[in-house]
């Protein structure tokens, strides 16, 4: 975490109320094509949308192909602790899937996970974390996603359940699980060797919970926390209540489960 009391400030301000990066840009570039984009303002890079940006003075930073230029303000090592959700969606059984296929129609499966994932996260505001091996997470922040940050994370694992092919009778085209938990951690961008900006993220105990959430989470599956359920104020139909226990935690987790059944 940064030791200058101003720039965590500042940091806090923007994760928390999102002034440097209006709500409604980030959902416009979110918008428009192509993958990648700049991490924090989601502006495209490739296609003709990531043309526009660069006609728009948002071309992609020569110090870190995560960011726009635009975004470079951001970009030095720092953050603060805010209160988020979180969404890891995990492909169930990849090592399986990976046995059955060639190495170019494998990764051409993933890639087209990536793309449906993304779209779905950048839609309903999520600052998309990662995209590694067969998980991609993304990150509800207030300062993007709005107060109502762990509802839309829901409503977007719904719905990339559904266009993964969770609803059809014949099956999903890539099985995919997911988990969702809301709670503190420190957002921001860390350094890499030389203490050198090289990525924006989230770290801290509910982020290792929400993964654990994930990989407990079977086809088809959403793992709720409470925290989240609660926080987002839905009342689900079908949702299962269970105990669970995660690696590395001493006591049981409560679990909302949802499920996306064929039909």
């Amino acid at each position: 975490m940064s030791t200058e009391p101003n720039l965590e400030e500042k940091w806090y301000q923007f994760l928390s109320e999102g002034e440097s990066i209006p709500r409604h840009m980030h959902h416009f570039f979110g918008l428009l094509p192509a993958n990648p984009r700049c991490k924090l303002c989601a502006a495209p890079f490739k296609g003709w949308g990531g043309l526009l940006m660069r006609l728009m003075g948002r071309e992609q930073s020569k110090f870190n192909p995560h960011f726009c230029a635009p975004c470079e303000t951001f970009e030095h090592p720092g953050g603060a602790e805010v209160v988020l959700t979180m969404l890891f969606a995990d492909v169930r059984g990849s090592t399986t899937l990976a046995e059955q296929m060639s190495a170019l129609e494998f990764s051409r499966l993933i890639n087209r996970f990536y793309s449906v994932a993304t779209d779905v996260l950048v839609r309903t505001d999520a600052l998309v974390d990662r995209l590694i091996g067969d998980e991609v997470v993304g990150l509800y922040i207030p300062g993007f996603a709005g107060p109502q940050h762990p509802r839309r994370a829901i409503e977007a694992a719904q719905r990339l359940l559904h266009l993964t092919g969770h609803h059809n009778p014949e099956g999903p085209w890539l099985p995919v699980g997911i988990g969702i938990h809301t709670g503190p951690a420190f957002v921001g961008v860390v350094g890499g060797k030389d203490n050198s900006p090289t990525d924006f993220t989230a770290l801290g105990d509910n982020v290792n919970i929400t993964a654990r959430l994930a990989s407990k989470a079977g086809p088809g599956e959403v793992l709720i926390s409470e925290a989240a359920y609660a926080a987002a104020s839905l009342n689900l139909e079908g949702v299962e209540h269970q105990e669970l226990e995660l690696k590395g935690k001493s006591e049981k987790i409560g679990v909302y489960v949802s499920r996306i059944s064929a039909g």
